[in-house]
């Protein structure tokens, strides 16, 4: 303000008492003047500027924020309308389906009566046959009595010519002439190095005249069962198990994509297999015993050799997961089943598929070759079993009777009875040779049963649940007669050859031996 002798006036006296040492600086607070102001000032615009870029960066990523909110919020506005008109049309389509089924009931119920009239007269004829070949071999039996002695040879001759030749003509007939049903008949192929199937193979049975070990009690109680040991196995889910056909091994599959053969009933690990790109799902022993056939999530069945431990032969074919395959007791021929809703028939020998049988709807869940036979036995998540003739490639019968999905069936040790169980923890016993309606039915729900396994002798079965339990059910009364604990679900279960042990898979990786 031009007041400088003020200033100089000032600064004088100042520096006099410093000289003096009457100034006390600590006494002497900041002395404001027009510069500090001024840095001051700038110091505060500096901060101020740094905030609102500050805030000026945090609206704008706001702003962004809110655009793509709102554009998700659009999206999704407009896709809950079309889930509304969606949810709209199936309500009236299947309003619509329902009153068409509808309309086919009476038709449905008419079919079924013809069918069932005509099994009844199929059964009247079959026996009349019966009737009518006793009668046929007692007069041949009297006309051998009462002609010449020189006669009988020449007539048994003959007749042994045109019976072969018949045999022949029959033979031809069944391996020519293809099936009129195209929904249960597939592609046959053929190649040069094909095998045969055998004729009248089960009654060259070797084990239809064998004695049960007399060492196994023949009526094993099914409440006697207790647990002798326990397997860590794998590291995943354990999904089937099979037992040797003669010795004390048993191997096992799991979703770690192993496989692993173990001896009984110490759980003494033998083999170890790794092969596929995905989980296994089965796994099944070769009837000559050195051969292991493993199927999984890959959709390939791929065939080991134990005693190299080596990898012999892989089978593609299927376009979805393999559930699990069956070899023939010829040796020759292995059948797999798959998610893609086929069954395939591979010739080992040749290396090719055979035939793919189509039939169900929904996919194949189990496949099992009759002993010393070529029928083939299936079930299907379309709640339906199957009997097929693997040598003709055709459906000789659909069984009906399950209200949820068919996991898993299988022969008793005889052929006469088929068990088999279904999501609904339903077990159904089928007479073979009456396969109309169950002959007994055991609820074991309301969780899912995921396998069955009959003992040696055939008087048990054992049944795998979802809810951890493994049921033994006696088959001299059809009730559960004992019951084991697992920790986990369930997944599989199988008799050793004696049927001296009952072992069990579960999904926590643990393989339990009841002895």
């Amino acid at each position: 303000m031009g007041m400088t002798q003020t200033l100089d006036c000032f600064q004088r006296e100042w520096h006099e008492m410093a000289q003096k040492g009457l100034l006390k600086p600590e006494q002497v607070g900041l002395v404001p003047d027009v510069y500090t102001q001024t840095q001051r000032l700038d110091e505060e615009l500096r901060n101020t500027q740094m905030e609102r870029n500050e805030h000026r960066r945090v609206s704008s990523a706001a702003a962004e924020t809110l655009v793509k909110l709102q554009k998700e919020r659009d999206f999704h506005r407009m896709h809950h309308e079309r889930v509304v008109q969606e949810k709209a049309r199936l309500i009236e389509d299947l309003r619509r389906l329902k009153a068409h089924c509808s309309k086919y009931e009476p038709a449905v119920t008419q079919m079924n009566e013809k069918y069932q009239a005509a099994l009844r007269q199929k059964m009247l004829l079959s026996l009349e046959r019966d009737k009518a070949l006793a009668q046929v071999n007692s007069l041949q039996a009297a006309l051998h009595s009462i002609v010449s002695p020189s006669l009988p040879s020449t007539l048994s001759t003959g007749r042994k010519e045109a019976q072969s030749a018949k045999s022949n003509r029959r033979a031809r007939c069944l391996t020519e002439v293809p099936s009129k049903d195209p929904a249960k008949t597939s592609n046959v192929y053929k190649h040069s190095k094909d095998s045969e199937f055998p004729l009248n193979f089960k009654a060259n049975n070797p084990q239809k005249h064998q004695s049960i070990d007399e060492s196994v009690p023949s009526k094993t109680k099914a409440d006697s069962f207790h647990l002798t040991n326990t397997l860590k196995a794998h590291s995943q889910s354990v999904s089937c198990l099979a037992a040797h056909p003669t010795k004390p091994i048993l191997a096992s599959s799991s979703d770690d994509q192993l496989w692993r053969v173990w001896g009984l009933p110490e759980g003494d690990l033998l083999a170890t297999g790794e092969g596929h790109t995905d989980w296994l799902s089965g796994i099944s022993f070769h009837p000559d015993e050195t051969k292991l056939g493993t199927t999984g999530g890959d959709g390939g069945l791929r065939i080991w050799d134990l005693s190299l431990g080596v990898l012999v032969l892989t089978l593609e074919g299927h376009i979805g997961a393999t559930w699990g395959c069956s070899f023939h007791s010829c040796g020759n021929f292995v059948a797999s089943c798959s998610r893609d809703c086929t069954i395939k028939v591979w010739d080992l020998q040749s290396e090719c598929c055979r035939a793919t049988l189509r039939g169900h709807t929904a996919s194949v869940n189990s496949v099992e070759f009759l002993s010393f036979s070529n029928t083939l036995l299936s079930s299907s998540a379309d709640k339906t079993l199957a009997m097929w003739d693997a040598r003709t490639a055709t459906c000789s019968q659909t069984v009906c009777g399950h209200t949820g999905s068919c996991n898993h069936a299988t022969f008793n040790p005889s052929g006469q009875t088929i068990a088999s169980c279904d999501s609904c923890g339903i077990v159904m016993l089928w007479d073979v040779r009456n396969l109309v309606a169950p002959a007994v039915i055991v609820e074991t729900g309301p969780h899912p049963s995921n396998q069955v396994a009959f003992s040696p002798v055939g008087q048990l079965l054992a049944v795998a649940g979802g809810d951890g339990l493994l049921r033994v059910v006696d088959l001299s009364t059809n009730k559960v007669a004992g019951t084991l604990s697992h920790e986990d679900a369930v997944q599989s279960v199988v008799f050793d050859h004696k049927g001296e042990h009952l072992l069990s898979g579960a999904s926590d990786g643990q393989i339990y031996v009841w002895s």
